[in-house]
């Protein structure tokens, strides 16, 4: 998790083009081979993509934390490594929960994917036009990034980007085929066109496919992001606006929050309790346990079952 910061922002980065299914993997093993390879002058033949999807790629990478940028150098991050390395845990983006996961590393992280952040953070309306979110992005880029010299342009793609890769896609013979193919963030329902109009939705739901273990990833980034012992179930639903929240990245009802709470309790016993003290639902976290290691639990589980 990256919290907002008034000294670091991105925008407009993308190249246009949303994350498509392979180009985490694809990255990471080409970047692992060569670390050059996104400087190269035949990227493009390595990737097997065009020019400006080589930078998309390297920029996706960055969004969902699988690279960090340190000492003006990429570097692999814990959670790249474990995810797409040579022995990684989903090197094909096979199981579900890691597509919940790229969704949630990519919402948390405030400085690399800004916008996203943004919208699933802080921006709360659940039905809505594309005018209404850029409106909304530059007024939160003004009174945030006083200094920043991103133009209304910029904002203007970023929402028409975010809201083509979480939207299933509209088939329409003006669109061409490549660009029809949905991202797999569009897989997860989180964000819809009512059809016949422009009006978009994102609304609070009962996720039954929210993976607990995915949703228990989130839970503990937040208790190591705070470092607080307890959290007021309302935290767990909203977010403070500059760090991300489960509930709002995920768009859970507070009905589903605290159902995905107690399977949490349930699958990691002894380390989360739930209690209800002076009119308050709070969430003690009575063992830590390291984000990382929720996850080794459930991909060792989908091996043990013989899954991806």
């Amino acid at each position: 998790m990256i919290p907002l910061s008034s000294e670091r922002s991105a925008f407009g980065r993308h190249e246009t083009f949303p994350l498509r299914f392979g180009w985490l993997t694809k990255g990471f093993g080409a970047w692992c081979d060569r670390q050059s390879v996104f400087d190269e002058d035949d990227a493009t033949v390595q990737l097997g993509v065009g020019n400006n999807m080589v930078s998309a790629i390297r920029y996706w990478m960055l969004a969902s934390q699988v690279i960090a940028i340190k000492n003006r150098s990429l570097v692999a991050t814990e959670i790249g490594n474990k995810l797409f390395g040579a022995n990684g845990w989903d090197r094909y983006l096979e199981d579900d929960s890691t597509i919940w996961l790229v969704h949630w590393l990519i919402a948390s992280n405030a400085a690399e994917a800004t916008t996203p952040f943004w919208f699933f953070n802080r921006f709360h309306k659940t039905e809505f036009t594309s005018k209404e979110v850029k409106d909304a992005l530059g007024e939160f880029v003004r009174q945030h990034f006083p200094q920043s010299r991103t133009s209304p342009s910029t904002l203007k793609s970023d929402v028409a980007l975010l809201l083509r890769m979480y939207e299933p896609s509209q088939v329409s013979r003006a669109v061409p085929l490549e660009e029809a193919l949905d991202s797999p963030m569009a897989l997860l329902g989180l964000m819809t066109l009512q059809e016949g109009s422009r009006t978009h939705e994102s609304r609070p739901d009962y996720r039954l496919r929210l993976p607990v273990s995915t949703f228990a990833f989130s839970v503990a980034e937040l208790f190591e992001a705070t470092n607080e012992r307890v959290l007021p179930i309302d935290r767990l639903l909203h977010s403070d606006g500059h760090m991300a929240a489960p509930g709002s990245v995920f768009r859970l009802t507070e009905e589903c929050l605290v159902a995905k709470i107690e399977a949490m309790i349930s699958w990691l016993p002894g380390r989360y309790e739930l209690r209800h003290t002076g009119g308050i639902h709070q969430l003690y976290q009575l063992r830590p346990i390291r984000s990382m290691d929720v996850l080794g639990l459930h991909y060792a589980g989908t091996k043990a079952r013989g899954g991806a």
